[in-house]
């Protein structure tokens, strides 16, 4: 067993070693890519007064960097929340001027003698990142990008950045970030408070806020109903930090942006048993969290550390506990890594489902994985993972699990499959593909997850850099009027190579590998726990409403929510960006 730690030693530092420098120091700031496209010239900018302008805005816009941005002027904001709710604003400012040392800040919101203390609101200045486009056909953004050349690009506001200090350069827009995440235990009533922009060499100017808590009160996201699963990558995390994979730095790097990710009601832990599960599809790849030895004899023997070290710290610092997906049995690559002790090398198995090297490779360990996670006590909140295969290869995989240890637990997310159903615990089916209602509520009695997931594939609604911000606001409703327990994104973190500045991607489009950027959100992320925190508040109303038979109110919410689909947008034709806005504020007059 001492060998094969040294070896497990060895395996960590070499890819350290091969880790990429990081161009960005996190703490200071950037400078963003080059925007070509048409913005206002400087005769426009030149009318302007001299004076920083500042006001709200709209937190569904992606206000362009060199033009003035398209809004009426207003000094207040006005907005409903639940007790314990997250809420977003955006407000905007522009100058004709180079301003130096632009800073935010925003006071304690005040009810009389009862206050939202300043430390429960953050401010972001919005950066800009390089984006792209659909597909030329519309109809998605799957396929070969490698040649970015031939992608209309330019660049966007989505960055929360965590830099607090700015110089503004003259001619251009930055809107600003404010989230407000309302203390569980605020006493319902009007909360007023001052957002203020100061500079070198002006004048403070200040916006004012004006937050009305009703008499409701949202769950902490830990006890959230909504199952969100949306993949972590470690090893993204220790190329850009530059630091060595699972040492305390490469710890210490994650901690912001899977505490994050907590905060967002995270049930699932993402994991890798195999050497590249995706055929290293994201600028990093993933590695096993398992080593494997074929001893001498043939026999095998299994080493956990990492697997351990990973999973206890997402659970324990992190406290995301619920889940732990393994993935993964069926690869994109059917080959399979272990270390032959006879050859004191890395060998592979190349083998299908259903064949005997296929078996005796998956078979061995996972009878030993079960052992291991029930002398840990996490085996059941395991499941082995498969995405997006085949029936005849599901059904292979299902009989090897089953030969293992017939109460694994397997989950798929993938297209539907009858033969299959009753034998997955978690299964995820891609947008657009329902569960029939009689399975549905059997999956649902059983205590089983029944998910809907989006990917390069849907040109709407998702999660891109280009995307509408609203969008993913849409997707939490959608999971409602699907009749789906949460939702799955298969890239939390898989950064590119210069995620602070280009999420285009040579495969997919731009911000389809990610969500969140190194320590900051994004104007996407904080849509997406809108529209999560929308889904929570309507599973209250609906158990309240029903238990006080009002049938009308009931009706309505649900008619309101039916709208959410496929059918609905074609039905009704609305803008999904009005949808949400109009059905958020008919959500609070409940």
């Amino acid at each position: 067993m001492k060998n094969l730690m040294i070896l497990c030693a060895m395996l960590t530092l070499s890819s350290s070693i091969a880790a990429q420098n990081n161009q960005f120091p996190t703490t200071t700031d950037f400078t963003e890519l080059t925007d070509t496209k048409p913005h206002d010239n400087e005769a426009v900018w030149n009318k302007l007064p001299a004076t920083l302008q500042f006001s709200w805005g709209n937190t569904n816009v992606r206000y362009p960097k060199l033009s003035i941005p398209d809004v009426t002027k207003s000094i207040r904001w006005q907005t409903d929340a639940w007790k314990g709710e997250r809420i977003n604003a955006q407000a905007v400012l522009w100058t004709k001027t180079n301003i130096e040392d632009v800073t935010v800040n925003v006071s304690d919101l005040k009810n009389g003698s009862t206050v939202i203390p300043s430390s429960a609101i953050t401010t972001n200045f919005v950066r800009y990142v390089m984006t792209d486009e659909l597909n030329k056909d519309r109809k998605g953004a799957c396929g070969g990008r490698a040649n970015k050349a031939e992608w209309d690009s330019s660049i966007v506001a989505d960055m929360l950045d965590i830099i607090k200090v700015r110089d503004i350069k003259a001619r251009t827009t930055q809107p600003v970030w404010v989230n407000i995440w309302v203390p569980q235990d605020a006493k319902a009533g009007k909360y007023k408070g001052t957002l203020t922009v100061s500079g070198k060499d002006i004048a403070p100017v200040n916006l004012q806020i004006e937050v009305n808590v009703l008499n409701r009160t949202l769950p902490a996201p830990k006890d959230w109903a909504f199952h969100l699963d949306l993949w972590q990558n470690p090893y993204a995390v220790a190329r850009f930090y530059n630091v060595p994979l699972w040492s305390k730095e490469h710890f210490d790097a994650m901690r912001p942006v899977m505490k994050m990710l907590a905060d967002a009601g995270q049930k699932i832990i993402t994991t890798s048993i195999m050497h590249k599960p995706w055929a290293g599809q994201t600028e990093d790849h993933f590695d096993s969290m398992v080593f494997r030895m074929k001893n001498l004899d043939g026999s095998w023997t299994f080493d956990y550390t990492i697997f351990d070290k990973w999973v206890e710290y997402m659970m324990n610092e992190i406290g995301i506990d619920q889940q732990i997906n393994c993935y993964t049995m069926i690869p994109w690559a059917l080959k399979f890594d272990y270390f032959d002790q006879a050859t004191n090398r890395i060998q592979f198995v190349e083998a299908k489902p259903g064949e005997a090297d296929y078996e005796d490779y998956w078979g061995s360990f996972l009878k030993d994985f079960s052992r291991h996670l029930r002398q840990k006590g996490w085996f059941d909140k395991t499941t082995i993972a498969m995405d997006e295969r085949g029936l005849e290869a599901m059904q292979e995989a299902i009989k090897v699990i089953r030969n293992a240890d017939p109460e694994f637990k397997i989950s798929l997310a993938g297209n539907y499959h009858k033969e299959i159903e009753p034998e997955l615990y978690d299964y995820c089916l891609g947008y657009g593909n329902n569960f029939p209602a009689d399975i549905k509520a059997t999956r649902e009695k059983a205590g089983k997850i029944s998910t809907v997931y989006t990917c390069c594939a849907e040109p709407f609604p998702n999660t891109f850099t280009f995307s509408a911000p609203a969008e993913a606001t849409w997707i939490g409703w959608h999971a409602m009027a699907g009749n789906y327990d949460g939702y799955l994104r298969w890239a939390y973190n898989s950064w590119t190579a210069d995620p602070l500045r280009d999420s285009r991607f040579r495969t997919w489009a731009a911000g389809d590998c990610y969500i969140v950027y190194p320590e900051r959100s994004s104007i996407r992320m904080e849509h997406l726990i809108e529209g999560i925190q929308d889904y929570e508040k309507i599973r209250i109303l609906r158990e309240e409403l029903a238990t006080k038979n009002n049938k009308s109110k009931l009706d309505k919410l649900n008619k309101l929510v039916s709208q959410f689909t496929p059918e609905g947008l074609a039905e009704t034709q609305k803008d999904p960006t009005a949808m949400v806005e109009e059905a958020r504020k008919v959500l609070n007059s409940f």
